[in-house]
């Protein structure tokens, strides 16, 4: 079975409860075997990835430029990109799920990117969209959490029913 990729998403810069939440999240996404996939940076990304390699888990960092010393020191795999900003697609396209842990200007593109392929979107603290806005198929796909723990439930919930509506059923 082909593993489970997860992107996180979220600012270079953050609070220390921040960087704990998304450790956390780092942690809970090892712990279910799948892959962390971040932007390679700070903040958010280097927490994150922290977290998954205490829990034993894989990670994966895509940066915005072609140097890989300013990593950080918590990935397996680094890709290049010189793309800037423009990384973030490669980011949220890589990921099955995407998690955002609060996060600025970078991280909304990156949800909006998310929506534009599909992919669902949790999201812990930070941006808050109007689904009103969005319709009803794509609100769908953005979900809410108030904690790691509840993101990571949240994910699980999102890749049963989507296995569920994949299933064939049989014929009568």
């Amino acid at each position: 079975m082909r593993p489970l990729y997860v992107s996180v998403i979220g600012g270079s810069s953050c609070s220390p409860a921040e960087y704990e939440q998304a450790r956390e999240v780092g942690r809970l996404i090892a712990k279910e075997g799948a892959i962390l996939v971040c932007g390679g940076l700070g903040g958010i990304m280097e927490a994150a990835a922290r977290g998954a390699k205490e829990a034993g888990g894989t990670t994966l960092g895509i940066l915005p430029g072609h140097n890989r010393t300013v990593a950080n020191p918590y990935l397996d795999y680094v890709v290049t990109t010189g793309l800037g900003h423009a990384r973030n697609l490669a980011v949220v396209s890589t990921g099955d799920v995407v998690i955002a842990v609060s996060g600025a200007y970078g991280t909304l593109s990156e949800i909006g990117l998310a929506g534009v392929l599909g992919k669902p979107v949790i999201i812990l603290g930070g941006w808050h969209l109007q689904n009103d806005s969005l319709g009803d198929a794509l609100a769908s796909d953005v979900r809410y959490a108030t904690s790691p723990r509840e993101a990571v439930d949240l994910l699980q919930e999102i890749l049963a029913r989507r296995v569920a509506s994949s299933t064939p059923t049989a014929a009568p």
